[in-house]
């Protein structure tokens, strides 16, 4: 899809920037509207372009129909996002991210549960993993301000959530008709179903309420899921600059290296440009983020920067994702339109869980499935067979997803292909990740349960399979992983094995700070984008107070 840009967009420096903030995803964009209200002049540098709204539903129309890949749908893939995957895994990083304002969140399902509190202490308690240098309580005014800032709902009296002493900003949405099946499973095997916290409006918010498209994953036509590009416009109303369509190339620092004195950028005509500041903030992603700090490399940083700990780019962990799809004949799942694909969460198999069972998250799905259309297109039978195949499964889709927790492990890493190169001639970050026993562990308890629970209804499995449970090649390039990259630029009070403190500070250069899933020491099983919200509101309080 093409998106229109005007050829007189000025897309030179902002003088006199307070703070650089390097990525318009949620992380940059929370932390740049946070600074922008208290007075702060604030530029944001993002790769990828402005998306129009208008073109949203065009875009949605792109993911029903069959023939396109579901990365084409936000315009990702070509030289510009060329990766390598040499690890045991192939990691289809573009499958999951938008390189755009708004980031990633442009086509994510809006679930935000917090990380528990054992996330936090996985080493003190179990033996396995990292301590974060902060705790759940450390956090949690943090997760209270980002949950206002986006609008979720949710059960604050639901039983497996880590503590909370405020309401969820909104209710929860009503219980869809596979809640309700789910829900009777469960007391049946002793399985608790409940609510999943989502930053979708039911109206109470400055945005259009849900509509009950059920597009979520990929496109919200109505604007009733949060996405970044919300707090880039409140950040530009405060004042912030915003320049698109400007990959950053490098950092440079100063003569005595304790400092970054600019953010060297492209614009569209290939022009380059230097952005000063007191203050930088990489927001690019666990991706982006270490490939910029190993392409920003010196003589006094041969390695690149920040990186004195030799961890840039290491430890990086994702949620290697597994599915169970069953149908139920005969009953109606979806009696009519709902909206938000995911409502519904079994967190009992995360945090009521031995470490030998492994960790996962498990969303019990809204979605009505494939339309007729393309349940027949994937059938070898015709006439009345094929009729009766699409009468069977059209309509009556019980499925489950989950994410399961990947351990951190030196070498899962990301490092530079030099053997190949982006549009700029940059080399392109290579993403070597084996998830490990413990994400296979996981795994399989989440499939057992899922698989129990559309059994006890009568339903017929028809797919149970996980990343580590299958032949990986042999997976849909959904069920490859690619989710929720975390790692790569972690947090610790020692320099000499993380590269940010627990301000998101890095060690090595005072002005330089990394909002991103990359500063996480263990990945737990819950969407991150929350947490990643949350720091970076830390991250913005401790930059008001202290540096600037």
């Amino acid at each position: 899809m093409t998106v229109t840009q005007s050829d007189t967009t000025d897309r030179t420096p902002v003088e006199g920037a307070d703070v650089c903030v390097i990525g318009a995803g949620p992380a940059g964009a929370i932390l740049s509207h946070s600074l922008a209200k208290r007075g702060h002049d604030v530029v944001i540098l993002e790769a990828g372009p402005r998306f129009d709204k208008e073109e949203r539903v065009d875009r949605m129309k792109t993911q029903l129909r069959p023939e396109p890949a579901d990365n084409e749908i936000w315009d990702m893939g070509g030289e510009r996002d060329a990766y390598s995957a040499s690890g045991a895994h192939s990691w289809p990083v573009n499958q999951r991210r938008v390189k755009g304002v708004g980031g990633t969140s442009l086509h994510w399902g809006a679930l935000v549960p917090r990380l528990f509190e054992k996330d936090f202490e996985m080493q003190s308690r179990y033996g396995i993993g990292r301590d974060w240098p902060i705790s759940y309580d450390d956090l949690r005014p943090y997760y209270a301000r980002a949950e206002q800032e986006i609008g979720v709902t949710g059960d604050e009296d639901a039983p497996y959530q880590p503590p909370r002493e405020e309401p969820f900003p909104m209710d929860p949405f009503q219980k869809s008709r596979p809640r309700e099946l789910f829900e009777e499973a469960g007391e049946a095997l002793d399985i608790t179903v409940q609510e999943m916290p989502t930053a979708i409006n039911r109206g109470e918010y400055d945005r259009n309420a849900c509509q009950g498209y059920g597009t979520c994953q990929f496109v919200c036509p109505s604007g009733g899921k949060y996405s970044a590009d919300i707090h880039v416009d409140k950040a530009e109303t405060e004042g912030a600059t915003v320049i698109d369509r400007v990959p950053v190339q490098r950092l440079e620092h100063g003569p005595d290296g304790e400092e970054i004195t600019e953010a060297v950028y492209k614009t569209p005509d290939g022009e380059t440009h230097r952005q000063t500041a007191d203050v930088f903030v990489a927001a690019a992603g666990a991706y982006e983020t270490p490939r910029l700090l190993l392409l920003s490399d010196s003589s006094q940083y041969p390695d690149g920067l920040a990186n004195s700990s030799g961890t840039v780019g290491k430890y990086f962990m994702g949620h290697p994702p597994a599915g169970v799809i069953g149908f139920l004949p005969g009953e109606e799942t979806i009696p009519g339109a709902f909206g938000p694909q995911v409502t519904t969460a079994i967190h009992q198999f995360y945090d009521d869980n031995p470490p030998e069972n492994g960790c996962v998250n498990m969303f019990p799905l809204n979605t009505i499935g494939s339309s007729p259309a393309n349940i027949a297109m994937t059938q070898d039978g015709i006439g009345d067979e094929l009729l009766q195949t699409v009468k069977d499964q059209y309509g009556s889709l019980l499925g489950v997803n989950m994410s399961t927790e990947m351990l951190p492990r030196e070498d899962n890493r990301i490092t530079l292909d030099r053997s190949t190169t982006d549009d700029h001639g940059n080399p392109v970050p290579d993403v070597q990740v084996e998830p490990g026993d413990y994400a296979r562990k996981g795994q399989e308890t989440g499939l057992e349960a899922a698989r129990s629970l559309i059994e006890e209804l009568g339903g017929n499995v028809v797919y149970a399979d996980g990343t580590m449970t299958t032949e990986h090649d042999e997976l849909t390039p959904l069920g490859k992983g690619g989710y929720h990259p975390m790692g790569g630029t972690r947090m610790g009070t020692d320099p000499q094995e993380s590269v940010v403190d627990p301000n998101l500070q890095t060690h090595d250069l005072e002005n330089l700070y990394i909002s991103s899933g990359g500063v996480f020491v263990t990945g737990g099983a819950s969407n991150p984008t929350l947490t990643i919200m949350a720091l970076s509101l830390k991250a913005a309080d401790h930059i008001h107070e202290t540096a600037l």
